[in-house]
C-alpha cells in the first residue's frame, strides 16, 4: 500500500458513498481508498468515513464550528495531519483549554480548502451523513483485505473496534483476525435490535418469543476480572469511574470472571423509571453523583472462561438467573403467540416503560449487528409543531434546507421544542428547501430563519426536561412524518400538551 493520503481523497470518497444507494458500489469504493492507505492511515480513515472519530469525543461543539474562517485555497491537508490535530485537542485539559481548543479548531480549519472545511465541520458536529454505517464499512474491509467478511464480522463482534478490526485485516489477514477472541475487560460492539411498527409484527416470525421489557436507561458493558471491574458504554466508553455502584454491584455477584449486557437506570422511589436525562447525567463529567443507578442485566456473554456468544438466548438467559439475582436481570415473559406479547408490551407501558424487545430463543448474539433476532416495539407519539427556521444541510443535503427547528403553540407566539433533519426523503428535502426559502424572515449564520406557517407531524419517542430550549422540553428522537397543509398554526399542538408528555399527564 503507497499511503500517503490527503484529506481530500477522504473527502471526495465521502461525497462518492453518499451519492450512491448501493451497498455493493459504497463497499468498493471504500476498499479501493483502504488498499492505498498507510498502516497509521487505516484507523481514522475507518472512523472518519463510519462518521467518528478515533478519539470518539475531543470537546468540540457547534459554538467552535459555526463561524469558521476562510478556506484554504488548495488542498495541503493529509490524513496524518489533521489526525494529529484531533489527537491535539481531545488531549486539551486543565484552565485555558477551552480558548486553546478554539485556537486549534480554527487553525485546522483555515488549513481546510472549502469542500475539505464543510466537510470536517460535518465530521465534528456529528452531522456527517454519507452512507457507511458498521455494515458496509466492514465488507469494504473485508474486500481490501481480501479475506471472508464473515471473518471480519465475527472479529469485530469479539474486539468491538471497527478502526483497529480494519488494521489487522489489512496487516496481518485472515490469521491475524483468526487471532482475535472475547477478552474481559476489552469492550465489545453490542448487539442492536431492529424495529417493528406493533407487537402483531414483531412476533410474526416467532410462535414462542422472549420477550423482554424495553428499559429506557443507559445501555452498559460489566466486565469483571477478579477484583477488577470495567463499565462501558454502548459506543464502547469507559466510564467505570463514574458509576462506582455498578462497580459494587459486579464485585457483589458470585463469580470470578464474567461480561453482562445490560441498562444503568434512575429510578423513581416507586419503582418508575426517571426520564432518560436523569440517567444520562450521570454519564456526564460534571454528571450528579446524588442520582443512584440501578443496573438491569439482560444477557450474559461470559462467565468464567467460557464464552456463550454463540450459545441460544434461551441458555444465556438460563445463565444469566444463575449469577444475576431475579431483581436485577430485566422483566422477561417467555411468549407464545402476539396476544401474550400484547399484554407484556401493555404491562411495560403501564409501568412507564419503553416498550418491549422480542427475542427470537434460538439467536446467538450477534454484536454489531441489528436483525431478526431481536425486535424493539415502541408506543409513537405524534405532534403537529410549527418550522420556526432550518439549517442548510452538509453531504447529500447540501444545497438544501435540512434541520428543522419546531415549535409548539404557546400563547400567540411558538415556544421551540426541538430539532430533527431525520425522515426527509430526498423529494420532500427539496420541497421543504422551496418552501421554507419562500417563507425567509432572516438569516443568522447557517440558520434560516422563516415565517411560522408549515405545520409538519413529527414523531418521537419521549419528551424530556432540557435547558437547551427555554421551553424547559425537548423532544427525543423525533422525525418527521409529513408536512400537514390541511392545518394552520393556530391548529398545531400546545406547548402544554408537550409538556403534558413530559410530565406523564393526560393532555388538556
Amino acid at each position: 500500500m503507497s499511503g500517503g493520503l490527503g484529506l481530500a481523497d477522504v473527502v471526495r470518497v465521502s461525497g462518492e458513498i453518499a451519492a450512491t444507494r448501493s451497498r455493493t458500489a459504497k463497499a468498493e469504493t471504500l476498499a479501493a481508498l483502504l488498499r492505498r492507505a498507510a498502516s497509521a492511515e487505516i484507523a481514522p480513515v475507518v472512523a472518519w468515513l463510519s462518521g467518528e472519530l478515533t478519539q470518539r469525543q475531543i470537546g468540540v461543539g457547534w459554538a467552535a464550528l459555526r463561524d469558521p474562517p476562510a478556506p484554504a485555497g488548495a488542498s495541503s491537508l493529509s490524513v496524518a495531519a489533521a489526525e494529529g490535530s484531533l489527537a491535539e485537542l481531545g488531549g486539551l485539559t486543565g484552565p485555558g483549554s477551552a480558548s486553546r481548543r478554539r485556537e486549534k479548531v480554527t487553525a485546522l480549519l483555515a488549513a481546510a480548502t472549502e469542500d475539505e472545511q464543510a466537510w470536517l465541520v460535518g465530521l465534528l458536529s456529528g452531522g456527517l451523513r454519507q452512507g457507511a454505517q458498521a455494515g458496509v464499512m466492514t465488507d469494504a474491509i473485508a474486500r481490501a483485505a481480501a479475506v471472508p467478511a464473515a471473518q471480519v464480522r465475527r472479529a469485530l463482534t469479539l474486539h468491538g473496534d471497527l478502526a483497529a478490526i480494519a488494521g489487522v485485516a489489512l496487516g496481518s489477514g485472515s490469521d491475524g483476525l483468526a487471532d482475535i477472541g472475547l477478552e474481559v475487560g476489552r469492550p465489545l460492539s453490542p448487539m442492536l435490535a431492529g424495529s417493528a411498527p406493533d407487537v402483531a409484527a414483531a412476533m410474526e416470525d416467532h410462535e414462542i418469543a422472549l420477550v423482554d421489557w424495553k428499559v429506557d436507561g443507559a445501555r452498559v458493558q460489566i466486565h469483571r476480572d477478579g477484583e477488577e471491574v470495567r463499565v462501558f458504554t454502548r459506543t464502547l466508553d469507559d466510564v467505570t469511574a463514574r458509576l462506582p455502584e455498578v462497580v459494587r454491584f459486579a464485585v457483589e455477584l458470585p463469580a470470578e470472571r464474567f461480561v453482562l449486557d445490560a441498562e444503568a437506570i434512575a429510578l423513581r422511589a416507586d419503582g418508575r423509571p426517571e426520564p432518560f436525562q436523569v440517567t444520562g447525567s450521570r454519564f456526564s463529567t460534571a454528571g450528579e453523583r446524588e442520582v443512584p443507578l440501578t443496573v438491569l442485566a439482560f444477557d450474559l456473554l461470559h462467565r468464567d472462561g467460557a464464552d456463550l456468544l454463540d450459545r441460544p438466548l434461551e441458555e444465556r438467559a438460563v445463565a444469566l438467573a444463575d449469577l444475576v439475582p431475579p431483581e436485577a436481570i430485566v422483566p422477561r415473559e417467555r411468549c407464545e403467540g402476539a396476544s401474550a406479547a400484547q399484554a407484556v408490551f401493555d404491562a411495560a407501558v403501564a409501568a412507564g416503560y419503553e416498550g418491549i424487545v422480542v427475542k427470537a430463543p434460538d439467536a446467538p448474539y450477534a454484536a454489531g449487528r441489528r436483525g431478526a433476532g431481536w425486535v424493539k416495539v415502541k408506543p409513537i407519539h405524534t405532534f403537529d409543531l410549527v418550522v420556526l427556521a432550518a439549517e442548510w444541510g452538509s453531504g447529500r443535503r447540501r444545497g438544501n434546507l435540512s434541520n428543522l427547528h419546531l415549535g409548539a403553540r404557546d400563547g400567540d407566539g411558538f415556544a421551540m421544542v426541538g430539532k430533527t433533519f431525520k425522515g426527509l426523503t430526498d423529494e420532500l428535502l427539496a420541497w421543504q428547501t422551496d418552501a421554507l426559502l419562500a417563507r425567509e424572515s432572516g438569516r443568522e449564520g447557517h440558520v434560516v430563519h422563516v415565517r411560522p406557517e408549515l405545520v409538519v407531524e413529527i414523531a418521537l419517542d419521549a419528551v424530556q426536561t432540557s435547558t437547551r430550549y427555554p421551553a424547559g422540553a425537548a423532544l427525543r428522537f423525533a422525525r418527521v412524518r409529513r408536512y400537514r397543509g390541511d392545518k394552520t398554526p393556530a391548529e398545531a399542538d400546545t406547548l402544554a400538551a408537550v409538556l403534558a408528555l413530559r410530565d406523564g399527564r393526560p393532555s388538556a
